[in-house]
Formats: structure tokens, C-alpha cells, sequence
């Protein structure tokens, strides 16, 4: 298969989409195959994901395959790969037999082609499994990707999802404003959520999330806490989303609010039912930010060393705070960033009162 394939032709009827994670990322990418079916409601469109992400395209009830339901609403077919699994036991006769049952698998459905949302080699080379052309960006986030595809777009836009949009059109012509985002819908997770509120005694909340991918995009958690307190004040009780790693910060952020917010752990199941019922959502660049923004909750989103044009709340009523003092750096330090630091707890409140005055409209 050559690699400088450039031509043109009819959209294809089977489509596979390679984005492994994160979880903003694979929200990110939510956008464009949500156009792709919009535009193409009767293509089968296959998504190769990591494991630990399924649950953004289909709740635990739900069939990996077959006809489309709430609880899987976007796409026909999902493969599974567990790439930390394998990191951890490269040469293990387990990883190998998983591999070789994942190239057969994406084999199977015959698909025409494979859209590389991602841009890393791994996607890249995993999107070869399909033994069918590869359709990637001229411009791969890790360059020598580029290589493995048949067919190179230059990609359009200052932000991912318009970025990715692009790709996809090239593909799937479709309007680039008809966009939006398909997330399942699961009646348990949702019935648990709104039982769960109710013993709370509250539908009038914000959530909060302190974590993020790296210390540099991390606002300190005591003054998360001091936006609890003062949202407490108006009449919002503040709830605290983490993730396993990110527990301590949470339950610093509880208790130094004195009650004004509680953290709360849940599946990602469960973290799309309750964010949906959310008034305001308040954090850094992470993945629940983008889930928030695709749900269309408005959102307090505080930057630090990551560009909001590319990274930023997208399609939803949105404050950014980010001073000038932040660089644009996507290295992974741990060092906290000077500007986010300069970004105080009464900035946070008066851009949440802005927005909470709007409504979600």
C-alpha cells in the first residue's frame, strides 16, 4: 500500500476511528463521528479505544456490536486494545496472544478504511491491523506517523475538534457547524444519580475538579474550597469529581470547605448521568472539563499552561481564566505554574455568577 496516496473517492460504507484516549481527547473526537453519522446515518463506523475509556461510547448494559441504542448511540462496532496492560508485559504470551486476537478482530468487519484520529505512531500502527488504507493528518502529533498513512489531510482549525472535523469532512462532506457530541444514556446510571441527589437534597449543584493530567494545570485545592464556600452562599451545594490518583486533593478540597462540598467518586457512567444534571462545572483542562462542555454545561475553565484556543472549552457558554504570565507548554512538569497561581478564588466566583445568571440556555 503506498503511502502517498492524495486522491479522492466515494466515502467509504465501513469506517474504522482510531482514538485511543484520553478522555478529552476521545471527546474531542466525539465531534467529528458524530458529523460522520449525521451526515452518513447508514455507515458502519468502528472505534478502536483503550479499555479503561469504553464507557464514553457505550454504558456497561450495552452490546459492543450490533444495532445502535441509547446506551450506544454513535457507532456499530467498539474494539478494545489495553495498552498498559501490555506495557507492563510486552514479551508476555498473554499481551501477544491479545494483540494477535485484536489484529484479527479489526480484520473482521472488513472496513474500507481507518480514520487515525490520534496522530501517534501506536495509533498509526494499530490502524494498520485493518489491512485496509489509512487516513491520518499531514501533520501527525508525533510526525513519523505520517508515514504509515495511504491518504495525508491538512488538517484546519485553532482548536482539536475543529481540527478534527476537518479530517472528517474530508472524508464525510457535512457541514462544519453541524457537529454536537452523542453520549450514551444509561436509565440505571441515571435513575442511581438522581436517587443519589435527592439524599442529598439538592438538584441546585456545581462540580468541581481539582485534578489534572499534570501539577502545572493544577489550581491549588484550598482555593477550589473557598469557591465552594462563597457558591454555598448562593444557594449551590459543590460536589468534588476525581479519580483514584487524584482522592487526597479531593478530600483536601472537602475539607477545607467546611461541608460546602462534598467529594464524590463514580464510573464514567455515572459521571456523564450526573454532569448532566450539573448547573456549572469549574476546573482545569481535564477530560471531565470537555465531558462538561459536551454536555453543555457552562464552565468556569481555569488555564494555566495549556492553550485554550486549542485545548478550551468548546460550543458551550464558557469563561477562560488564564493570565499572561502562563507559557503555552504541553510538557508534563510538576512544577506549579506561576501564572495559574496568580488567578484568584474571587476571579472563579465572578465569572460562575456570570454564567449562572445566564443558565444553560
Amino acid at each position: 500500500m503506498a503511502n502517498t496516496v492524495s486522491k479522492t473517492g466515494p466515502a467509504p460504507q465501513r469506517i474504522l476511528i482510531v482514538r485511543l484516549g484520553s478522555m478529552g481527547d476521545v471527546i474531542h473526537a466525539l465531534h467529528a463521528v458524530t458529523a460522520i453519522r449525521k451526515a452518513a446515518p447508514e455507515t458502519t463506523i468502528g472505534w478502536l479505544i483503550e479499555k479503561r475509556w469504553v464507557e464514553l461510547l457505550a454504558s456497561p448494559s450495552a452490546s459492543r456490536s450490533g444495532e445502535r441504542s441509547p446506551q450506544r448511540p454513535l457507532v456499530d462496532e467498539i474494539h478494545t486494545v489495553n495498552t498498559f496492560a501490555w506495557r507492563h508485559a510486552p514479551f508476555s504470551a498473554g499481551t501477544w496472544g491479545e494483540i494477535t486476537a485484536a489484529r484479527k478482530e479489526l480484520r473482521a468487519p472488513n472496513y474500507e478504511a481507518v480514520l487515525d484520529l490520534q496522530g501517534a505512531i501506536r495509533s498509526a500502527v494499530m490502524a494498520r491491523w485493518a489491512k485496509v488504507p489509512v487516513i491520518g493528518a499531514e501533520e501527525p502529533r508525533e510526525k513519523i506517523a505520517r508515514i504509515l498513512y495511504a491518504r495525508r489531510i491538512g488538517a484546519q482549525g485553532a482548536h482539536v475538534i475543529e481540527q478534527n472535523l476537518s479530517l472528517a469532512r474530508a472524508v464525510f462532506p457535512f457541514r462544519m457547524d453541524d457537529c454536537g457530541t452523542a453520549l450514551p444514556s444509561d436509565s440505571a446510571a441515571e435513575e442511581k444519580m438522581a436517587s443519589w441527589l435527592r439524599n442529598q437534597g439538592t438538584s441546585n449543584f456545581a462540580l468541581l475538579n481539582p485534578g489534572a493530567g499534570w501539577a502545572a494545570k493544577q489550581w491549588p485545592a484550598e482555593r477550589y474550597a473557598q469557591v465552594a464556600k462563597q457558591l454555598a452562599k448562593e444557594g449551590l451545594l459543590s460536589f468534588i469529581n476525581f479519580s483514584p490518583a487524584e482522592e487526597v486533593m479531593a478530600r483536601e478540597v472537602e475539607s477545607a470547605s467546611g461541608g460546602a462540598a462534598k467529594a464524590m467518586a463514580c464510573s464514567i457512567t455515572e459521571l456523564i448521568a450526573l454532569t448532566r444534571r450539573a448547573r456549572l462545572f469549574i476546573g482545569g483542562d481535564t477530560g471531565p472539563m470537555h465531558l462538561a462542555a459536551a454536555l453543555q454545561v457552562p464552565v468556569v475553565a481555569i488555564f494555566g499552561p495549556t492553550n485554550p484556543a486549542r485545548n478550551g472549552p468548546y460550543g458551550v457558554k464558557n469563561i477562560v481564566l488564564r493570565s499572561d504570565a502562563s507559557p503555552t507548554s504541553y510538557s508534563h512538569t510538576k512544577e506549579a505554574d506561576p501564572g495559574l497561581l496568580q488567578i484568584q478564588p474571587e476571579q472563579v466566583m465572578q465569572a460562575a455568577r456570570e454564567l449562572l445568571r445566564e443558565g444553560r440556555g
